[in-house]
Parts: C-alpha cells; structure tokens; sequence
C-alpha cells in the first residue's frame, strides 16, 4: 500500500486512539454522574460545557479545518519545493484564528456576566460557562493543528489529545470530593481543569508537529492562499453555523429550567425538568461512542486523501465507496446493538451512588431515539467531506438548513408529548436519516454512481448480519439482564452481548468474505 493510500492504517489508528478516548470519556461522564446524579448541576455544566464544544465544531473540526486542509494539502504535496509558502500559510492562519477567538472570548465573558449579574439567584450553568469558555479559542486551535498533522500523516497524537482532557477532567472529578459544602465549587474545579486541559493539548500538538518546522515568521506570501481558504469556508460557516445554532438551540430547551430558574413557558408547565440537559448529554455520550470510535475516524482518516484524489475521479470514486461500506459496516450493527443493549448500557456506565436505576433507564429511553441512526451520523461525516474535496461547500449547507428547520420543528413538538426530553433525540435521528438522503441522491453530480452494485452487495450483507447479531444479543438480554440489579451486573451482560455480537459479525464475516472486516484491521484488500 502506498504511503498515499492509507486509509485504512489511518482508520485503525484513529479509531484504536478515539476507542481509548472514548472509554476514558465514558468514565468521566461516569463519575460525574454518580458524584453529581441527574439534577441540576449536572445539567447547569453540561450545557456550559456544550458552548466552547460548539464553536470546536465549528472553527474548529468545522469550517475552518475543513477549508484549511485542502489548502495547505495542496502546498505541501503539489508544490513541495515551494513549502516556505505552507509555512506561512499554517502561521498566519493559526494567528488570525486566534486573535479572532480570543476576542470573542472576551467578549463573551462580557455578555456571561452581565447576564450574570442580572440575576437574583445567579445561574450555575452561566457561571460555568464563564469558567470554562477559555477552553474555546484552545480547543480551536488543537483542531487547526490536528489538521495540519493529517496532511502529514500523522493521524496518533490528534486522536490522543481528548485523552488529555479526559484525564484532566477525571482528575478532577475524584480529586475534590468531599471537599466543597457547595457542589457548584466542585463542579468549578473541573471546569478549571477542562482550561489546564486546553493548555496541555495545544502543547501535545505543537510539539507532534515540530519534526514538520510547520510555522515561519513571515507571512507576506500567504495572503493570496489564505483569501481562497476564507472564500471556501464562507458557506461553510453558514451551513456549520446553523447546525451549531441548532444545536444551542436544542440546548436552552433541555436546559430551560435550569438557566433561567423557571419551570413555566410562556404561562405553561414546562415539560423537561431540571435534570433534562444531563440526561440527553449522557444519552449523546453513549451513542457518540461508536460514532466517534469509527464513523467519525473514517471521515477524518478519509478527506484528506479524497483532497488529494480530488482531480483523479476513479481513485475518488473508489475511495467514496469504500467509505460507504466502511460505515455501514459498524454503523448498522452498531444501531441495532444500542437499541438492544440500551438500558444494560446505561446502567453500566453512570449507575451508582448519586445516580439511580430509574435514570438509568431515563438515559436508555432517550438512547433509543438517537441509536437507530448512528449509520446515518457516520455517513453524512463521509459524504460531507467528500462535498468539501469537490470545493462544493453549498449542497450540503443547504441540505443541512433544510434539516435544521425541520429539526426545530419537530423538537419544539415533540417535547410537549409523552417522549419529553427522548423527543429531542428522535427529531436528531429523524434528521439524520432525511439529510444522508438528500445527500446520497446530490452527490451523483460528483461521481458517476455514488451507489454501485459493490455497495449495495456490501450493504445487503452487512443487513444480514445485523439482523444475526441483533436475535442473538437480544436473547442474552432478554434471559440474563435483571434491571434491579446494580452496575457489576449489567458491565458483565453488557460485556457477554459484546463479544457475542461482534463474534457473529466476525464469524459471519468471514463466512461471507467480507473486505470491510480486512479494511477495520488495516489490511488494504
């Protein structure tokens, strides 16, 4: 396999890192849930830790990385005698993103503690989100850094990084208890640590890329590139920005109650309580695991090869297509696992001391909204990065502004019904599906069939296997899991379902030679 062609060897190691990463992500979210349980304060921190997250996504993993890449791609592969220009484009792009964040950063700090002050009773989630909004403008630039590391091939240290916060915020977490009267205090001092945490991955990343001399002092030469990157990333923003905005949005109502103190909506009882935004983070967290372990690692280990592939349209077709087996591989067993493994998961996970069984199986609820899409998460990540390779930023925006209008629509209707707070995962789910759709049927303008008979055989088989996996996994359940019992009992079904659904998928595999199991491993077939 040439060193151009390492999808696969990229796929592996960012899944391998992003499986450590989510694991040590699913203890902490763990011991926040059993130190804290499903209340308020729980609540109050994950929607302050929702805002710098939004804007990672956005300037960070979002428009900005995926407008950077393909340029500075392009400076360091075509023209590699020129890469003192490279240089200067990865400095001046790297000062003005931080010049731009660190002032928005003051400025919301600004705007949070006007809020602040206005109020009685101030909110706990606007005085974390005061604390922990420096993390922005370092998670952002780790991002930008993390791009600039898979141009060179160097897929590891960005897949570690989370790491990094993780432990800070595990550290954290243990470290204080019983310390602080106030559980806000406590919840302070991680969100102190989630800023140490920004420090230290900005550090861990700079120095992955120092063996590349990426920056220079001069920019005079890198104007002219970094204006063709802002015009890419225009319309990116805009699409980006709306999902994002949708997103907050999603989060103020989960978290009604707890930013403004009020459990009444324009004179009506508000239908989610106090601990709404805790549980739809944790269910988020659960069904982002398989999602962030491959779906999202193939994306990532994908676009900057479709970059590079972009002229030449056989490797690029062959390339999507081996991405869309690749995430319906893990993403349709993956569906089907969580809505099986639901509440055993949950309970696993988060059960304990502060958190209860009945939350447990409040979180297993709102995962069965979000689980029968995770297929569809991983492949819109695939097909909008092929978009983003084609310098074809404007379909998926307007896919993604028609979903975020319908997304709106059927959350503010929804909630108000007996799903409640799982409303908000099954408009997510609904979406989903609606927009890999519409992104399935626009791509055809960029390949000559985004879907051959080699994907639908893949698919076919990958659906036969599932529906496998699932009668097994759900007959373990059914017969083994007691939902009285406490989280030991549950790790160990949780763990005999596990390896048994992946042994009839990989037995099954096998039997059908399937590729994709060869590709998971590394092994180009």
């Amino acid at each position: 396999m040439s060193k151009t062609d390492n999808l696969e060897r990229n796929t592996r190691t960012n899944w391998t890192l992003t499986f450590v990463s989510r694991v040590t992500g699913l203890v902490r979210d763990g011991a926040i849930a059993r130190i804290f349980g499903a209340g308020a304060f729980s609540s109050a921190f994950y929607f302050a830790f929702l805002i710098p997250n939004l804007f990672r996504r956005l300037f960070g993993e979002g428009a900005l990385a995926a407008s950077f890449l393909p340029s500075y791609s392009k400076l360091v592969h075509e023209h590699p005698e020129h890469l003192g220009h490279a240089k200067a484009f990865a400095t001046l792009t790297i000062s003005k993103l931080v010049l731009l964040l660190g002032t928005m950063t003051l400025i919301g700090e600004g705007i949070l503690w006007w809020m602040v002050s206005l109020q009685q009773e101030p909110s706990p989630a606007l005085q974390l989100a005061m604390v922990m909004l420096p993390y922005m403008p370092l998670v952002c630039s780790v991002a930008i850094l993390a791009a600039m590391l898979h141009v060179h091939d160097r897929f590891g240290p960005p897949a570690a990084a989370p790491i990094i916060l993780n432990g800070c915020m595990i550290g954290a977490a243990f470290l204080f208890v019983g310390i602080f009267d106030n559980p806000l205090n406590h919840m302070m001092m991680i969100g102190i640590a989630v800023v140490v945490a920004g420090v230290i991955q900005v550090i861990w990343s700079l120095l992955a890329l120092r063996q590349f001399n990426c920056f220079t002092k001069k920019t005079d030469g890198a104007h002219a590139e970094f204006g063709v990157m802002i015009k890419r990333m225009i319309p990116m923003v805009i699409g980006l920005g709306t999902l994002q905005i949708n997103t907050l949005i999603d989060g103020l109502i989960a978290s009604w109650t707890s930013i403004f103190g009020s459990s009444f909506f324009f004179g009506l009882q508000y239908p989610l309580g106090d601990g709404a935004m805790a549980s739809l983070s944790w269910a988020q967290r659960l069904y982002q695991f398989p999602l962030g372990v491959f779906g999202i690692a193939v994306a990532t280990a994908i676009y900057p090869l479709l970059a590079k592939q972009s002229k030449d349209a056989d490797s690029f077709t062959s390339t999507i297509h081996r991405g869309l087996r690749l995430v319906i591989y893990i993403g349709l067993p993956a569906s089907a696992g969580l809505i099986i493994v639901r509440n055993p998961l949950a309970s696993a996970v988060f059960q304990g001391v502060n958190f209860t069984a009945n939350d447990a199986i409040l979180v297993g609820t709102i995962l069965l909204g979000y689980a029968p899409a995770v297929w569809a998460y991983s492949m819109t990540q695939v097909l909008t990065k092929g978009f983003y390779a084609k310098d074809d930023a404007m379909t998926p925006v307007k896919v993604a502004m028609i979903c975020v209008v319908l997304n709106f629509v059927l959350n503010i209707t929804l909630i108000w019904t007996p799903l409640g707070t799982a409303g908000l995962a099954w408009s997510t789910a609904i979406c989903s599906v609606v927009q890999v759709c519409l992104l399935l049927s626009l791509f055809g303008k960029h390949v000559n069939r985004t879907v051959n008979r080699e994907v639908i055989r893949s698919w076919g088989s990958t659906a036969l296997l599932t529906l496998a996996m699932s009668a097994v996994v759900a007959i373990l359940v059914d017969f083994l899991w007691n939902p009285e019992e406490d989280w030991l009992h549950s790790s160990v079904i949780l763990a005999i379902s596990v390896v048994a659904g992946m042994a009839v998928v990989g037995v099954g595999s096998v039997l059908l030679r399937k590729p994709e199991l060869h590709w998971i491993l590394g092994r180009h077939r």
